[in-house]
């Protein structure tokens, strides 16, 4: 009998030794059950083989070479992947919709002795407990956000609270942005779905009794879309305010951002848009200063000409409860840490009352 699930909790404290995805690689590489191991039973090139067959010429055609595409590759699955498993092993499997894939993947291993089982529908039912828990379900966890200007190390803050025993949500790390305009990170950011699958596995490993801090930010993460849930629960949020000098900032964004700052081509191309928010002589000046190498007068430039102009404008329409204000003199390794610390006796507070 194929598995059922009523919540993501429940999936996710499964108690299987493994999870197989026998999904094709670019359907794994998208998105899949967390912990999952991709052994396809067809890859990209026959899946879209077995496809193209059921459209144009037959479903008996189709069905028949995919199941010998299946056996043959679940074979060499058993042979390499599997060769170490002893016959206690007990795995979980799943494919798209718990199908032809999962089902004859299942059965060869349980023809060997293997307590292997099928997910009921599949990915697609792994998708809809996701959906349901960050889309139609309010956040069980209370939230604190950590807002300040940029350049005020917020990451960097959220990484040493969560060493001091506090429960942190980084969105900006699971989203592989930094949150700005000039936030991308090297290498691509996950897809929406994996995104979400990211955020709410952590969710769901959080004690829901105590808060949560979260870096305030946007409905977007470079191109990642917060889902509803947790951006409802963000713009309700109390916050904690830190705030630093702009030379203070100014030197820590130059270390922070030295990637970007020394790439000069996609620094233009990311700065040229601005020209109808900025102005046109705003932007030839921060160009101009491009040209010249200065990255300190540049990064001060966009803090006081673009990013604090934009972040003081969407704190307006805000209404939410400022817990305290941390003053952070410098953003170096003592100043961060003390901050952290004090960061961290708020959320403690916050969490008794």
């Amino acid at each position: 009998m194929a598995l059922t699930f009523a919540s993501l909790i429940e999936l996710l404290d499964h108690s299987y030794d493994s999870v197989i995805d026998v999904r094709s690689p670019d359907e794994f590489a998208e998105d899949h059950v967390p912990g999952a191991i991709n052994l396809p039973v067809l890859d990209n090139d026959e899946r879209a083989k077995v496809g193209t067959m059921y459209v144009q010429q037959s479903r008996f055609l189709a069905r028949k070479m995919g199941a010998a595409m299946v056996f043959r590759n679940a074979s060499r699955h058993v042979e390499t992947a599997l060769a170490d498993k002893d016959g206690g092993w007990k795995p979980m499997v799943y494919c798209w919709r718990g199908g032809q894939r999962s089902g004859s993947f299942t059965w060869l291993l349980q023809q060997i002795g293997w307590r292997a089982e099928v997910i009921e529908g599949g990915y697609q039912t792994y998708r809809r407990l996701v959906k349901s828990y960050l889309y139609d379900t309010p956040l069980a966890h209370p939230l604190v956000a950590l807002d300040g200007y940029t350049g005020t190390a917020k990451t960097d803050l959220l990484k040493l609270v969560k060493t001091n025993g506090v429960q942190v949500l980084d969105l900006e790390g699971l989203a592989n942005h930094r949150g700005s305009l000039l936030g991308g990170n090297q290498g691509p950011q996950p897809s929406q779905k994996a995104f979400e699958t990211e955020l709410a596995a952590q969710l769901a490993r959080m004690d829901p009794s105590r808060p949560v801090l979260v870096e305030a930010e946007s409905s977007k993460i470079g191109e990642r879309i917060i889902p509803p849930s947790l951006w409802t629960a963000m713009k309700a949020a109390p916050r904690i305010q830190v705030t630093a000098p702009v030379a203070a900032r100014c030197r820590y964004l130059v270390q922070a951002y030295d990637d970007i700052l020394s790439d000069s081509v996609t620094l233009r191309r990311k700065l040229e848009p601005l020209r109808a928010h900025r102005s046109h002589a705003v932007v030839d000046h921060w160009l101009g200063l491009i040209t010249a190498g200065d990255k300190a007068a540049l990064t001060q430039s966009l803090m006081v000409q673009h990013y604090d102009p934009s972040y003081a404008k969407s704190r307006q329409t805000l209404d939410a409860e400022v817990l305290a204000e941390v003053q952070v003199a410098e953003l170096d390794a003592n100043g961060l840490a003390a901050a952290a610390d004090r960061i961290t006796q708020l959320m403690q507070s916050h969490g008794a009352n």
